[in-house]
Parts: structure tokens; C-alpha cells; sequence
């Protein structure tokens, strides 16, 4: 079964501060060839979603309904709903992700 990819608005504006971040600290080549790359691990999520692993600062709250794959150190955080696949943060792992979760998936 083919499940559609979603992206949520706070997931378009990830990548899109992700890529003017880029730009401004590297090279637009380089920005464009992460898109690209995130681009790919999102297309591959609407034939295998469940591939994901749950999101250990989320999990540890008992929370399973997210899960989260990597195009490192981008943690890209989604839900299965029904045939979709909703892609809700595009994030670095590098930094304390917990106050974003909150902020954004429990207590939006």
C-alpha cells in the first residue's frame, strides 16, 4: 500500500530555515544537495512509514504515535494517519529537542 506524504506547514517552514541556514553559512549547492537528500527520505517514507523508530524523548513519555527517521543529523519527525503520512518537524538532532517537541506535538 502506497501511503501519501504530507508535509505540515511547521514542517515546510523547517525546511525552508533549514535552507536559508544553509545558504548563509556554507554554500546554496550544499543547501540544495540536503533538501534533495531529505526530499529522497521523505518520497521513500510513503512506501515503508512503519520503518521509522518512535522518538526516544517521546517514547520515554509512554508516547508511540510519532516516529522519526534520519538524513543526519536531521531527525525528520512524522504520523501515520489512516493512508497518510504527515511530516510534522525537520529538525537537527543536535540540539535539545525536547522543549520543541513539547512545544509542538504535545502541547501545540
Amino acid at each position: 500500500m502506497a501511503y501519501i506524504v504530507r508535509l505540515t506547514a511547521d514542517a515546510a517552514r523547517d525546511l525552508a530555515e533549514l535552507h536559508t541556514f544553509i545558504v548563509g553559512n556554507d554554500v546554496p549547492r550544499k543547501a540544495d544537495y540536503v533538501l534533495d537528500k531529505i526530499e529522497i527520505v521523505l518520497t521513500s517514507l510513503g512506501e515503508n512509514p512503519s520503518r521509522g523508530s518512535y522518538p526516544g524523548e517521546l517514547s520515554a513519555l509512554g508516547i508511540k504515535e510519532y516516529r522519526e527517521v534520519f538524513f543526519k543529523p536531521y531527525r525528520i519527525i512524522y504520523r501515520i494517519i489512516d493512508d497518510g503520512v504527515f511530516i510534522l518537524m525537520i529538525v537537527d538532532g543536535r540540539r535539545d529537542l525536547e522543549p520543541l517537541l513539547q512545544r509542538r506535538l504535545l502541547f501545540p
